[in-house]
């Protein structure tokens, strides 16, 4: 029993290493008749390449189908459209009709052809840096893990394969410089043979492969760069154009998905692609919510394709993101482009209720003063609004001084504080009341004098230990202004809150005796008490 088992086994185990030796032998021989079938169209050899084709089994036929449809995107003259379309017509009537993975890989081959003549880049390093850019891709892509790991998968396929068919080609590409561009006269030989094969398929294609063929086709352009000058008047655009154009006609309806994807990445060449596609075949994109995907990644650019192609006018929203999020490039060209005064206001208020300092401040140098004087007002109570009940934003108008003269700043102000009006919101009254009306500039000034008078008190009365009327005039000055000082410092602003105003008048008028004075300017006021501070103060 045990020698019977024991050959049973070893019979078993023969068996099986036979068969994966056969599956190897087989695997060889499929990978090298492929071999051969690609040097057969090189060589332009069409009989030996349909002789190749004749002698493979059924999976190899399918295979010499994406080859045969990857040679249409190398095409030189017409003889090789006739010969190579004759070929395709054989190979699908003799049983290769796995359409959809020829109509995919033809694609993202096409695509990254368009892509590669555009780099100014040369021919040996595009490909693996083209391979590594779409990897890059996926990896960034908002999409979960298990969706991640399939489209690497797919991508590293494809973009091998590509690379594999880009060296096989080579000598092909006409050679310009330090790239390897393509002519519109090739690129439209290609696009018919393309055309050949859709019509070969016919119904055998669905909408559903043409939209994957498609939103692959638009993949590898999503993450290009280093186009060279003019690329959008050459053959690799209008390639790109012609391919989307016949996988629209042929069903893919996601144009305006693949618009909104493609924004995000700034690949301005290919948004303008879209845009022309859109045109030309009367479809709807929202360019509107395209202009606000760009504006919120920062693609200038893209934005600029967006307006000046897309026709795109609806600046509110982009430009209110853009403030949140503090990006000032793209700020800067709103203003630029002519953006709305009024927009602009409104911008404003956002800018300060979100404590955007920066862009308050570049705001308010491009808002008209008369604009902004006869909405100061508004302005005060939108801030206050949008900032949720925050009076932050109202602080910095103010500081700002957002009117350009304190006068007209400190009168809104103390309007608001007066108001009688159910509309103005407590909290922002009650605010200014107690630090920016006329009301609490004198009690600032009052309690300045208060101040003087208390500190006079003690000096003169004091029973401290310490002999307070001793100390040096400085010091004296630290031990009773110190906190005012400090208070100033912190403010930081072209204005000081009126309250905070009255205070320093008051110290400043009775240093300088009567000298500087309510009328004087702020930076005046301040260096006077700095004046007679000691520097240990101030630079602390």
């Amino acid at each position: 029993m045990e020698v019977g088992g024991k050959n049973m086994h070893m019979t078993k185990k023969r068996c099986l290493n036979d068969r994966e030796g056969s599956n190897a032998s087989l695997m060889r021989y499929r990978i090298e008749l492929g071999l051969m079938f690609q040097e057969a169209m090189r060589s332009q050899d069409w009989e030996r390449a349909e002789s190749l084709f004749l002698s493979a089994e059924l999976q190899n036929r399918n295979d010499f189908l994406c080859k045969a449809l990857e040679f249409i995107w190398f095409l030189k003259s017409r003889h090789e459209l006739d010969e190579i379309t004759s070929l395709i017509k054989m190979i699908v009537s003799n049983g290769a009709g796995n359409f959809t993975k020829a109509l995919v890989r033809s694609s993202f081959l096409a695509a990254c052809l368009s892509l590669h003549g555009s780099l100014t880049m040369s021919l040996e390093s595009s490909p693996a840096i083209m391979i590594q850019r779409l990897i890059n891709h996926v990896q960034k892509s908002n999409r979960n893990e298990v969706f991640k790991a399939k489209a690497d998968g797919l991508v590293k396929d494809l973009s091998k394969w590509v690379m594999s068919s880009i060296e096989n080609h080579s000598e092909r590409f006409e050679k310009k410089g330090n790239g390897h561009k393509i002519t519109i006269n090739d690129v439209r030989l290609q696009i018919l043979g393309f055309k050949a094969f859709l019509n070969i398929a016919g119904s055998n294609l669905s909408r559903k492969d043409f939209i994957v063929a498609f939103e692959l086709a638009c993949f590898p352009l999503t993450r290009a760069q280093n186009f060279y000058p003019g690329w959008e008047f050459g053959g690799g655009a209008y390639l790109i154009l012609s391919l989307l154009t016949m996988l629209v006609e042929g069903g893919a309806n996601n144009v305006n998905q693949s618009l909104l994807e493609t924004t995000q990445f700034g690949s301005t060449e290919l948004v303008r692609i879209f845009l022309q596609l859109a045109q030309q075949k009367n479809l709807v994109v929202d360019v509107e919510l395209a202009l606000q995907y760009a504006s919120q990644f920062g693609k200038i650019r893209t934005m600029e394709c967006l307006v000046v192609v897309g026709k795109a006018t609806a600046f509110q929203k982009p430009l209110i993101s853009a403030v949140k999020q503090g990006c000032m490039p793209v700020i800067q060209w709103f203003v630029n482009r002519g953006c709305h005064n009024v927009l602009l206001v409104f911008a404003l208020a956002v800018a300060a209720s979100n404590n955007q300092v920066e862009i308050t401040t570049y705001l308010l140098h491009h808002i008209p003063l008369p604009l902004l004087t006869s909405k100061g007002n508004k302005i005060i109570k939108i801030t206050y609004a949008l900032g949720g009940a925050s009076l932050h934003g109202v602080s910095l108008l103010l500081q700002l001084n957002f009117l350009g003269d304190s006068v007209a700043t400190y009168a809104v102000a103390d309007k608001i504080a007066r108001s009688d009006n159910d509309n103005v919101a407590h909290m922002l009254k009650v605010f200014l009341q107690e630090q920016w009306s006329a009301a609490a500039f004198l009690e600032g000034m009052m309690a300045g004098k208060n101040h003087y008078v208390n500190l006079m008190r003690i000096l003169r009365r004091g029973e401290s230990s310490i002999w307070l009327r001793g100390l040096p005039s400085p010091l004296l000055m630290a031990i009773g202004y110190m906190p005012l000082y400090k208070d100033c410092v912190k403010a930081n602003g072209r204005l000081f809150p009126q309250r905070l105003r009255g205070q320093l008048v008051e110290i400043a008028e009775r240093i300088t005796d009567g000298a500087v004075n309510r009328e004087s300017q702020l930076n005046e006021l301040l260096a006077v008490l700095e004046h007679h501070l000691p520097p240990f103060v101030r630079s602390s």
